[in-house]
């Protein structure tokens, strides 16, 4: 299924960008890509990731419809193998003697995937579906019999099984006789039933899908269908195909609501299908992805009328192809899965930044809505209902629960798929689960498969999809894109090269059922069905049977390695006084700090408790859980949702999408609420704790915990179908020591009954609330933490598995004094009648107040190490403080014969601390920039004696030469360019690293890069640029490598840089190693693997061939994209109607230009800061859903230093403006204009008598699909043929003056750091007077939005009416253009901001652009374009093609 499912007009679609670029392969591409409120919270959430655990994962059903598993799980063995009448009882899995029910065998490690299922209804107008084994050999083998009409059909060789002989079979139900044909001689099998004479073996054909699938599955890799949505736009249908006559006078437009189609446009919904069927599909899925009716709202089709008509049109259209496709081959049984998408909606996260606990809809809301569309697609006939697409596992559990209600009001099952969704490379659904979190978290539902499809290609999606193959006994599912999406949002991947990337899928024995998601054709589809062939599947793991939970982490209780639990309690208002009054208070966010403490104290599960009779409980609940999942920090564990009020336990569940605990239910009211409790926790998936309680009341004795427990156990899995793992039972901790002769002995029974419990139920677990234990002395912390200790220290030996207790409040139990020990021990285990009494006497003793924390502060021990660890202590800390006195100390101390020693040993030493933490991710940039701050300030300290004692050994011995670094690097941005963050944190990284780094700083020539590589005899040289102009020179520099014969390598690098175009455009040229580096982070590895003799060669050839494969890539790409002539483009522009009273330009309150000498950085420019790119330049990303800013700082990984980094540049800007070091200067122009043709001219006056200037655009070229426009930006002015009177406003502004100096000053001081930063400041406040110097124009300068009233947050997400493109970005894509502006704004005169030969600006920091003002103007990416363009282009600016063609090289789809 494809995202091209979900296009819509909606106000509030929720997924990723990633994902919704391939909704734009729709008709409705303009719909929706997603909420910014939203996805602000959304894009950035992690911090750091613990790697998914890798023991296994059970996805089958629960017990409640599951039986034992066949010894071989990919052996045939269902009644449709037609080895019997009725089919053999599978060997049930041993269980222990205590335990006799298939639920219980369970326990003993396996939950088996085959179910006792409910199959529908039998209808009598549906084929049945058998398979026909031969397992006895031979060389070619066939069936006959009344069934085929007496042709014998040939059978398939068994991949699955070698020697044995399979064919599927589709025809009518009942009795049949049959008989093999093997090497052309007459058989039956021996081993099923006869006939009377005993010619013929005998069976019932049946239609059972659940026997049938499995049986088809354990043989060959099934095929499903691939894009709908891609189909559908090749018929280019237009608003009355989908009205038709039902919807023809419908208020809303219905153009690209493909769902209604079934109804409309069934012919065309038909057709495709038949199409994939065709191509080989075993599987086609209904069109009804967004057949929901919170989808179907977006087109006020919400009715239940409407989308109960839509999904049972849907499995009929569908069910009519599958019935055709049977019919010309009976061989290949087809099925029909009831698609059932994601809908619009996300559960788990907040469309509001402002209120982290909002939610725009209910789980209730959505499991109606999943009812609706569930019922009628079963009404309609569906074979399979897969829950799919699933970005968010909350919303994919509430599908889930709506299956399972439906399943018991229809009185039948049908099998079920689920396909989830990893949006990046991090392997994280969207919200936020890792694959095995998102594994246990559906791990209840009946998934007879479960996999992954969407966001990702073939290549990237592979890893996941074999983490799921090894966590789940299920059969795997998977349906990858066609590709990434292209700049279009396209799908580039041809069938044969998809076939090829899912390969391995295939033969690696990673899938069973294998698809196509967007972009995908039914020649995709055939072209897999060629590679699948004969391939043996998937055989599906035997999983052992665990305790499994999570959050946005997944939590496996192995006790063999997980010797206890430790459960939070902290979030609980009744064991806690602070969480209460946080609570009580309204202080959320003081609640919330309570639950990350609890975390980072280790608390593995977090107990959530809101029981207080004046808080609203249901609201607390929902309220805190829903912020909880907001917080990455505390959502990564599982949560224990804590109520004795089961309406309150709901609420918790429908805000989680992990699997919660549930604590607790109980047989106090009753069996008939326990169980039905019990039924409603097992469809959401949780687990749950069973307190021992029954109607007579609490357990208080050791043979009363054992009989409820026992009792309570039988009911869950004999009648509920509980998984065993999944019970823990509470057999009440009750308080000892209370002077009551009854109470002494309650330690002694949880012990004791805790062991019988685990022998008598295998599989359950034990738990309890430990603080219980100790109440007799509340207040006094040292007896309390000493009887927590002890307790916890027996009830493990005797089987507890987890307790809710504070981890605080735990002493190490050998740490305990032995007095203490033995007076509590005495308690515990009831060991003398006067236990209490002589511990009340010790408490007495005790200071209550004792173990408190350290006596002494450690803040400064490390000055007391040895000279060598200070100074590593130093460099890993980035303290300068005293490095110059450590220094001199290790100069002088005798231990080091010469400077150079201290370089090589300890400060090298400490740097290589500092280069590994920061290559394994424990150290960020501006740590070791910091670092590196340090070591130069030490090396600073040394480099006079160094220098005297390389003097003396001169005048010794003149050819003597000192080497003390690992190799030389020459780096420099290119001629044109001068841009250099990037490149000076590449120095700086590499110089940490002990290379020699010569920087030739900005605007380099080609001929003095090259004398300084053979100046400096370089090992490597590096190539820097920002502008799009770099690329070309960057050509030019490797082709004078090459021309001059050098063969060292050459690293590219930069902000326009790419690895393919390195690999297209670069490396071709020169015969040196040729390495794109994405970021300075990667700049030491590869440096490194470079200059390693033993490594080079291999990495050189691993480069080389992979860029080969890109090149390959590229020009396929390129003969494979269509592109239209530029005089057809134009005559699809973009149109817009002048003479509308909303079209019409206004008038602008000032023409010429407007000069700011000295714009103030005042408090409106510095709020205007975008700072996320500020925190990209220091690699500095978080993890969603903290990526941007000021989420970054919550980010687990990178928050900290972000801060720390955000805190140092809030310093710098502060002096920036308390002592005016930077100057902004800026200048705007507006010009009379109109359109002609692709340019805009620009008129002397109102006149419009005389033109000064003309403004040249570029069009889009590449094919669109439908109707879409062919855009340039002349089309967002109006034609002067229109008589319309219109206006182009130009800017330019800088606020790089004085920047030179300080750059200069922190040089010269060693300052690396202060200079990175101070340029990096620069670049934000040009940005940000950009945005405050347009939104001046559009208020008050122009005044076309006089009215505009937007926030900060508004501006930066281009709310605004208008745009700004600026040249040489997508839109704009020449930077030729900019002489036009500098020239009619006399732009140098006027503010000193020049431009350079390579169409650079300078002072660096600095922004250029044009205003458009019309409503209708919007970005764009002009994208690759045609010759017939270039040189049209080149005649109306009088510029020869070939300059024409060098200036707009990286646009051009060909080689010129």
């Amino acid at each position: 299924m494809d995202f091209g499912r979900l296009a819509r007009q909606s106000v509030a679609p929720v997924l990723i960008l990633a994902v919704a670029v391939a909704w734009r392969t729709i008709a409705h591409s303009a719909i929706v890509i997603l909420i910014a409120a939203l996805f602000g919270a959304l894009f950035a959430f992690f911090s750091k990731r613990k790697s998914d655990e890798s023991s296994t994962v059970s996805t089958a059903a629960t017990p409640e419809k599951r039986v034992a598993a066949p010894a071989e799980a990919d052996e045939p063995s269902v009644s449709a193998q037609i080895k019997k009448e009725e089919p053999k009882a599978e060997k049930p899995v041993a269980a222990a003697a205590v335990a006799p029910s298939a639920a219980k065998a369970a326990a003993s490690g396996v939950i088996p995937l085959a179910s006792a299922r409910r199959p529908p209804p039998k209808a009598e107008d549906k084929l049945g579906i058998t398979q026909f084994i031969w397992p006895y050999g031979g060389s070619a083998v066939e069936v006959v019999g009344d069934f085929s009409g007496g042709v014998p059909v040939p059978m398939k060789p068994s991949a699955a099984s070698p020697g044995q002989f399979y064919i599927d079979y589709t025809c009518p139900q009942g009795p049949i006789e049959y008989s093999f044909i093997v090497d052309g001689a007459s058989r039956i099998d021996p081993e099923s039933p006869t006939n009377a004479d005993g010619t013929k073996n005998v069976a019932m054909v049946r239609r059972d899908l659940f026997e049938s699938l499995e049986a088809m599955m354990r043989q060959r890799i099934l095929l499903l269908d691939g894009a709908m949505g891609t189909m559908i736009q090749r018929h280019k249908l237009r608003e009355e195909d989908f009205r038709g006559e039902r919807w023809k006078t419908h208020s809303n437009d219905l153009k690209g609501n493909n769902d209604i189609l079934v109804i409309t446009r069934p012919d065309v919904i038909e057709g495709i299908h038949s199409e994939y069927l065709d191509a080989g599909s075993d599987i086609i899925e209904t069109n009804t992805f967004n057949g929901t009716c919170i989808s179907q709202a977006d087109y006020e089709l919400q009715a239940e009328e409407e989308v109960v008509l839509i999904n049972i049109e849907a499995v009929k259209v569908a069910l009519r192809a599958t019935a055709k496709s049977m019919q010309k081959d009976p061989t290949r049984p087809r099925f029909v899965a009831g698609a059932v998408g994601p809908t619009n909606k996300t559960l788990s996260v907040s469309p509001s930044v402002e209120n982290p606990a909002f939610r725009a809809c209910t789980f209730d809301e959505i499991v109606d809505a999943y009812k609706m569309q569930v019922h009628a697609l079963l009404e309609g006939g569906a074979d399979i209902l897969l829950v799919e697409t699933i970005f968010d596992t909350l919303n994919a559990k509430a599908a889930l629960y709506a299956v399972d209600q439906v399943f018991e009001e229809v009185g039948y099952d049908v099998p079920v798929m689920i396909s989830g969704t990893i949006v990046d490379n991090s392997g994280r659904t969207l919200s936020g689960q890792t694959g095995e979190a998102f594994l246990v978290s559906v791990s209840h539902a009946r998934a007879m498969a479960i996999g992954l499809n969407c966001a990702l290609g073939a290549r990237d999606m592979r890893p996941y999809v074999d983490t799921i193959n090894k966590l789940t006994d299920s059969f795997v599912i998977c349906y990858p894109n066609a590709g990434l999406p292209n700049t279009f949002g396209g799908y580039d991947e041809t069938p044969q090269q998809f076939a090829e990337n899912v390969r391995d899928f295939a033969t690696g024995g990673l899938v069973n059922v294998l698809g196509g998601c967007c972009g995908t054709t039914p020649d995709h589809i055939r072209a897999v069905s060629g590679i699948v062939e004969g391939v043996r599947p998937r055989p599906r793991p035997v999983v052992r049977n665990l305790l499994r939970v999570s959050g946005l982490e997944p939590f496996n209780y192995t006790p063999e390695t997980i010797p206890f639990i430790n459960i939070g309690e902290r979030c609980n208002v009744a064991g806690s006084s602070i969480f209460k009054k946080a609570v009580m208070a309204g202080n959320w966010d003081k609640a919330l700090s309570i639950a990350i403490a609890q975390v980072e104290a280790g608390a593995q599960i977090i107990d959530i408790n809101f029981d207080e009779g004046l808080l609203d409980s249901v609201a607390a609940m929902t309220r805190f859980v829903n912020l909880l999942v907001s917080e990455p920090d505390v959502a990564k564990v599982p949560f224990m949702i804590d109520s004795s009020k089961f309406h309150v336990v709901e609420a918790g569940l429908k805000c989680s999408q992990g699997k919660c605990i549930v604590n607790s239910i109980s047989l106090k009211e009753g069996e008939a609420a326990f169980k039905a409790h019990a039924r409603t926790i097992k469809r959401h998936g949780a687990a749950v704790v069973v307190m021992a309680f029954d109607e007579e009341g609490q357990a208080a004795t050791e043979e009363d915990k054992v009989r409820i427990c026992q009792r309570a156990y039988n009911m869950l899995v004999d009648e509920v179908g509980f998984n065993p793992e999944d019970i823990i039972f509470d057999p009440n901790i009750l308080t000892i020591a209370t002077g009551l002769e009854e109470h002494a002995n309650y330690a002694v029974d949880f012990f004791r009954a805790t062991t019988r419990i685990k022998a008598l139920c295998p599989g359950a677990k034990i738990s309890g609330g430990v603080s219980n234990i100790s109440f007799s002395f509340r207040g006094n912390e040292p007896v309390r933490r000493a009887f927590h200790s002890v307790f916890l220290y027996h009830a493990i030996k005797a089987g507890m598995d987890m307790g809710i207790v504070n981890a605080g409040q735990i002493d190490i139990y050998d740490d305990i004094p032995k007095e203490l020990l033995d007076h509590v021990e005495d308690c515990v285990l009831n060991r003398r009648p006067d236990a209490t009494e002589r511990m009340l006497e010790l408490a007495a003793r005790l200071d209550p107040k004792a173990g408190g924390g350290a006596d002494k502060s450690e803040k400064d021990a490390w000055r007391e190490l040895p000279v060598e660890k200070r100074l590593a202590h130093s460099l890993v800390k980035g303290i300068d403080q005293y490095v110059v006195a450590d220094v001199e100390e290790a100069r002088t101390c005798g231990q080091y014969v010469r400077p150079l020693h201290i370089i090589e040993g300890p400060l090298m030493d400490g740097m290589n601390v500092v280069g590994d933490l920061f290559g394994a991710g424990k150290m960020f940039l501006p740590q070791v920039i910091k670092s590196a701050r340090v070591m130069k300030r030490a090396v600073a300290h040394l480099i006079p004696f160094m220098e005297k004692e390389k003097e003396e050994a001169r005048l010794a011995n003149p050819e003597v030469e000192q080497a003390a670094n690992a190799g030389t690097v020459v780096i420099a941005t290119v001629k044109g360019d001068v841009h250099d963050i990037g490149k000076n944190i590449v120095a700086v990284v590499l110089g940490c690293n002990n290379y020699k780094v010569v920087d030739l700083g900005v605007m380099v020539p080609c001929a003095k890069i090259l004398d300084a590589c053979r100046e400096h005899k370089a090992d490597v040289v590096g190539l820097s640029g920002l502008i799009t102009p770099s690329l070309d020179e960057m050509v030019t520099v490797a082709k004078e490598l090459e021309r001059e014969g050098f063969k060292i390598p050459l690293l590219i690098g930069g902000a326009t840089t790419s690895r393919m175009h390195t690999a297209v455009k670069i490396e071709p040229v020169y015969s040196g190693a040729t390495i794109h580096v994405l970021d300075a982070s990667r700049s030491v590895p590869v440096v490194s693997s470079l200059l390693d003799p033993t490594a080079t060669d291999d990495f050189v050839t691993d480069v080389r061939e992979t860029y080969a494969e890109l090149r390959e890539e590229h020009y396929a790409g390129l003969q494979d994209r269509k592109y239209v002539p530029i005089g057809k483009a134009r005559e699809l522009k973009f149109q817009i109607d002048w003479k509308l009273p909303e079209n019409l330009p206004a008038v602008p309150n000032v023409l010429g230009t407007k000069v700011y000498k000295d714009y103030p950085i005042n408090e409106e420019l510095i709020s205007a800061i975008d700072w996320n790119p500020f925190f990209q330049v220091w690699q500095l990303r978080g993890r969603y859903p903290n990526r941007g800013y000021p989420k970054i700082f919550n980010d687990e990984t990178v928050g900290q230093e972000a801060k720390k980094l955000f805190d140092d540049a809030q310093a710098m800007l502060r002096d920036i403006v308390e002592n005016k070091k930077l100057t902004v200067r800026g200048i705007v122009g507006i010009y009379p204009a109109n359109s002609v043709g692709d340019d805009i001219v620009l008129y002397k006056d109102e006149s419009r008598s005389e033109v000064v200037e003309t403004m040249h655009t570029l069009r889009q070229q590449a094919e669109k699909e439908n109707d879409e426009p062919y855009m340039a930006l002349s089309d967002f002015i109006a034609p002067a043929t229109t008589g319309v009177k219109d206006y182009l406003g130009m800017f330019v502004v800088s606020s790089g003056f004085g920047l030179e100096e300080m750059v200069q000053k922190f040089k010269e001081d060693n300052d690396d750091f202060s200079y990175i930063m101070a340029e990096a400041i620069a670049d934000r406040l040009a940005e940000a007077a950009a945005e405050v110097l347009h939104r001046e124009v559009r208020k008050e300068v122009w005044g076309f939005a006089k009215e505009e009233d937007l926030s900060v947050d508004e501006l930066l997400k281009v709310k605004y009416q208008g745009i700004r493109p600026a040249p040489g970005y997508p839109s704009q894509p020449d930077h030729t253009e900019k002489p036009v502006m500098w020239k009619l704004m006399e732009v140098e005169e006027e503010t000193g901001i020049q431009l350079t030969e390579s169409m650079a600006m300078l002072p660096a920091a600095s922004v250029s652009g044009l205003i458009f003002a019309a409503p209708k103007s919007q970005y764009f990416a002009v994208g690759k374009i045609l010759g017939d363009q270039v040189g049209d282009y080149a005649q109306r600016k009088g510029m020869p093609v070939a300059e024409a063609e060098k200036w707009l090289g990286p646009m051009l789809n060909y080689e010129p």
